[in-house]
């Protein structure tokens, strides 16, 4: 038996409907998805599916967008999605221990650069009455 379950767009809050079987293992809903996983579309099979650890969803796709009284109660959400994706991930487990995401994208390394500061090779003050 599946279930009507909502989900917020990250970017702009229009709210989203999927149908859903009875356990949820979901893990986040986020505007980019996460390094590792991976995704299907909401039309593809995606529950209790090897391999598939999310779902992309297009936020505007009228087959999920909820509007006017389709929405929850006190739901303040726009009429119309932004048209960006957003992901639903699932829990994921390697060998019986739960994964936990890193965020894709460009990566920071501290500590790589010059041996020393930049600036001058001896000390300055202010320029006296001569500009000297």
């Amino acid at each position: 038996m599946s279930y009507p379950v909502t989900y917020y767009c990250p970017r702009c809050g229009a709210v989203h409907e999927l149908q859903r079987d009875g356990y949820l293992a979901d893990k986040t809903v986020t505007p980019y998805p996460l390094e590792g996983w991976n995704y299907v579309d909401p039309d593809d099979e995606f529950e209790e599916v090897d391999g598939v650890d999310g779902v992309r969803i297009v936020c505007g796709d009228e087959d999920l967008l909820l509007s006017g009284d389709d929405l929850p109660e006190a739901a303040e959400a726009p009429d119309s999605g932004c048209g960006e994706p957003f992901y639903l991930s699932f829990v994921k487990f390697e060998d019986g221990v739960e994964v936990e995401p890193r965020q894709e994208g460009d990566r920071v390394t501290i500590g790589v650069g010059p041996s020393r500061p930049r600036g001058p090779d001896q000390p300055s003050g202010p320029a006296g009455p001569h500009g000297d």
